[in-house]
């Protein structure tokens, strides 16, 4: 058996590291597999990129000026076909594919052609609109039945609103494919089955992390920036915007008095230009080490994104033994319970604020309790459920 996996990054970010976790554990069983990926640089020996940084951003300007999101990218889309053709999988893991380096029709009528099993994991719901990743903060269900006149299609397309096009060549595509979708949630289940694959299985797996590396660490955190007789609250985001909730973290600061401090993680210059002087902005950390000492050093992990599938953010915290207080988005519920952390509906800051307070006051949540939840989300156990799919 051979699989192919099929992303934009490899190793880096949320679902790089999913598929060279997936990859590792299938060279641990002694079943040939391959990452094709179109962003980044990797040194990883099953990685291949078959696309240029400069080639993506080239597609990407197409993208931007004719609309045709999903549906340009033809040379790179040659190339990975051509390494296909090389490799001859019999099994096609998708994950990420909308970064400017994929042409659906392309691929799709390669796989169909060649009858080859395919599985596509949703890690957001581009897959079934025209446009949008997501579509919570514009409140939209057009997805449900056909997208057409996209109140976000600005953000894709400088000009043309395609989404129509876009949503109808997706559904098309796809019609003959020997398809299994997977998502991380149950809430993202829930999406793909009121979508136009609603005749394919869906299957749920978790994300999962890898505890070896996010476990309580002892630091100096607290005392490098002057707070260790702070209640400290902790965000992270790789790329602060609104639908991660930076405006939520604005107003606590406002709110909030000199018990508490808060302390960003993923910041950079143009985010640090709005921070007020009473949150520590830290733009990157060195590894992944850091990351955990940071998240072991805080007393509340908080986070109030507006859009969002299964965040391994928020398990992160809980394996550094640091509850976590969530808006009530996507999958975000799911990884929770009474005993690690609380959920307040999306949005509602008085909520969100009078919560803050409460676990200060009350100290609901144990460390240990935290890490018990963690188990739940060892990576070699969530992510051997795609190497038993795989079998199947």
């Amino acid at each position: 058996m051979k699989v192919v996996q099929i992303n934009a990054n490899c190793g880096s970010g949320s679902t790089g590291k999913i598929v060279l976790s997936v990859s590792k554990l299938l060279d641990a069983k002694g079943t040939g597999n391959y990452i094709l990926y179109s962003n980044g640089q990797s040194d990883y020996a099953n990685g291949i990129k078959y696309t240029s940084f400069f080639a993506v951003k080239m597609e990407a300007l197409f993208s931007r000026i004719l609309g045709h999101y999903g549906f340009d990218a033809k040379s790179a889309t040659k190339r990975l076909i051509s390494h296909l053709e090389k490799i001859k999988p019999d099994i096609i893991h998708i994950h990420n594919i909308h970064s400017h380096d994929c042409n659906l029709k392309m691929l799709f009528d390669y796989i169909k052609a060649k009858n080859i099993k395919v599985y596509w994991t949703f890690h957001d719901c581009w897959a079934f609109t025209g446009y949008c990743p997501y579509f919570d903060i514009v409140n939209c269900n057009k997805w449900q039945t056909e997208c057409y006149k996209c109140e976000q299609y600005r953000k894709y397309s400088w000009f043309f609103d395609r989404s129509k096009h876009n949503f109808q060549q997706k559904k098309k595509v796809i019609d003959g494919l020997d398809l299994t979708v997977i998502t991380p949630s149950e809430w993202m289940a829930n999406l793909a089955k009121k979508s136009f694959f609603k005749e394919y299985p869906v299957k749920v797996i978790n994300n999962g992390i890898d505890l070896s590396v996010f476990k309580p660490f002892d630091s100096n955190f607290r005392k490098k920036h002057n707070c260790e007789d702070k209640f400290l609250i902790l965000g992270v985001a790789f790329g602060w915007e609104e639908r991660k909730g930076l405006s939520a973290f604005l107003e606590l600061a406002k709110r909030l008095d000199d018990r508490f401090k808060i302390v960003l993680v993923g910041t950079n210059d143009a985010v640090d230009k709005v921070l007020p002087e009473n949150i520590i902005s830290i733009n990157k950390t060195q590894n992944q080490k850091e990351l955990a000492e940071i998240y072991s050093a805080a007393d509340l992990f908080v986070n109030p994104t507006m859009e969002e599938n299964y965040p391994t953010v928020n398990m992160e915290a809980l394996a550094c033994g640091t509850p976590v207080l969530t808006f009530n988005t996507g999958g975000c519920s799911e990884m929770l319970d009474e005993s690690c952390g609380s959920v307040v509906p999306k949005g509602d800051m008085e909520s969100l604020f009078n919560e803050i307070l409460r676990i200060q006051r009350e100290n609901p949540f144990s460390s240990e309790n935290c890490l018990n939840k963690a188990k739940e989300f060892d990576f070699n156990q969530k992510f051997n459920e795609y190497v038993e799919l795989y079998k199947e």
